[in-house]
């Protein structure tokens, strides 16, 4: 492989790994936020099932537990798409890895 052509891979290997850590702290802060949402809809539905008067639950309900499972559905959304982008980028790292790999076996090879 020519040395302009390593050159090249080399520097787009490293600007798709700086997307991915862009990615990867995306994903971290998400998956943070996930845990508390998950903690909040996870109480407000036990509070939920404890109460018998109906106008206390309805409160819950529209203060609390709604929103809560709303974001939590979304971020789970969220988690799961960045999940999908790390794979696609991940995936580009590999291969030019690959590439680059092929290419230094046959070049020893023909050394």
């Amino acid at each position: 492989m020519e040395e302009h052509v390593k050159k090249s891979l080399e520097e787009w290997k490293c600007e798709i790994g700086e997307l991915l850590k862009d990615i990867d702290k995306e994903y971290e802060e998400i998956k943070r936020e996930l845990q508390v949402y998950s903690y909040k809809f996870s109480i407000t539905k036990q509070v939920i099932q404890s109460t018998i008067n109906e106008d206390i639950i309805r409160n819950i309900r529209e203060l609390y537990h709604t929103p809560f499972e709303k974001r939590f559905n979304q971020l789970k959304e969220e988690i799961k798409d960045l999940e999908e982008k790390k794979k696609v980028f991940q995936m580009f790292i590999d291969k030019i890895d690959k590439v680059k790999g092929k290419e230094s076996v046959q070049e020893t090879a023909h050394s």
